[in-house]
């Protein structure tokens, strides 16, 4: 098969990945092959791509939005030729403390799609049965990719921040994961705030009905209950508790920061406000936003890229060049 392969991260303007031609992965106990349709680019990808998350396997085919149907493996609850996503958490071991205390997205074992084991950016990909999700009809191709991990992952951020419906919420930066988050939040009947740099997104925050919008780290004009931060900056981080009414929660989407700056403690914590950190996502998280977002007819705003361009794809991402979500199409 064709697939995108990375033999070494380097800054993504040398165009470390390369298209190659590949053995076929084949289906395993308790696995499924998939033949791609579809595997939405994250910024995750970037992170790996680039060296910033340590290379975890040699010779990695990444991706971790998958869209794929079975054609191997099959079980009776995933008949051949049924539609799947494939998430960031691939799996887990089931035995860790976590797991047996129903906290498997912070499982001491996981697996990682794309990055511990072989993703998405190729023709085929497998995958273990119990980490697939089958997708509502009323999500295609394009418009599921990119729910597979910014979706869920933002879902998630929603409830660690404990969004409840009519709350004022903040998100700082909107890309992929915010753009989707936005949705659920009108859904829930919530007033959304956007903190944003550059212009286009934040005509696009404009656009999906966000009551104000404001630059990367500018105070919005109300008190928030809640705030989403989903730029990998200690910046953001600081002007997203700065904007919370006591009580409030910032949750903190990011698998990488760059640092947290020193902060006024009376001013910016006290009165029980809260920072939490969003770490993977748990398989209801999955299914639940799924159902959610094919509930409310949830579109994201994609861009694609044939596979040849993987990298053209990863650049647009990091240049923030594109509105929504990138998308390639082995």
């Amino acid at each position: 098969m064709k697939a995108a392969v990375l033999a070494s991260p380097a800054p993504i303007t040398s165009l470390p990945l390369s298209i190659e031609d590949v053995a076929r992965p084949e289906a395993t106990s308790g696995h499924v092959l998939l033949k791609v349709r579809a595997c939405g680019v994250c910024r995750t990808d970037l992170h790996i791509t680039e060296g910033e998350l340590p290379q975890r396997r040699q010779h990695l085919i990444p991706g971790h939005q998958i869209v794929g149907d079975v054609i191997d493996g099959a079980t009776v609850h995933l008949p051949k030729g049924t539609r799947v996503g494939v998430s960031w958490v691939g799996g887990v071991d089931g035995t860790c403390s976590y797991c047996a205390r129903g906290f498997e997205n912070l499982c001491d074992a996981p697996t990682f799609t794309g990055y511990t084991v072989n993703g998405g950016y190729g023709e085929y990909a497998l995958a273990r049965a119990d980490f697939v999700f089958p997708l509502p009809e009323t999500l295609d191709d394009l418009h599921a990719a990119p729910l597979l991990c910014a979706g869920i992952i933002g879902f998630r951020s929603l409830r660690v921040a404990g969004v409840e419906k009519g709350d004022r919420v903040g998100l700082f930066g909107f890309g992929a994961s915010a753009h989707l988050a936005i949705a659920v939040l009108h859904a829930w009947n919530c007033e959304v705030y956007v903190s944003t740099r550059g212009k286009s997104h934040q005509t696009l925050a404009e656009s999906l009905g966000a009551k104000w919008v404001g630059r990367e780290v500018e105070k919005p004009p109300v008190p928030l209950d809640r705030a989403v931060t989903f730029a990998p900056s200690g910046d953001v981080v600081i002007a997203a508790l700065a904007s919370l009414r006591k009580g409030g929660v910032v949750a903190i989407n990011a698998i990488h920061l760059d640092r947290i700056p020193e902060f006024d403690y009376d001013r910016l914590l006290w009165g029980e406000r809260q920072l939490r950190s969003v770490a993977n996502m748990t398989r209801d998280d999955a299914r639940d936003f799924l159902r959610t977002a094919g509930e409310i007819g949830l579109k994201p705003r994609v861009t694609t890229f044939p596979l040849h361009q993987a990298n053209e794809a990863l650049i647009a991402v990091k240049s923030d060049s594109i509105d929504g979500a990138a998308v390639i199409i082995p």
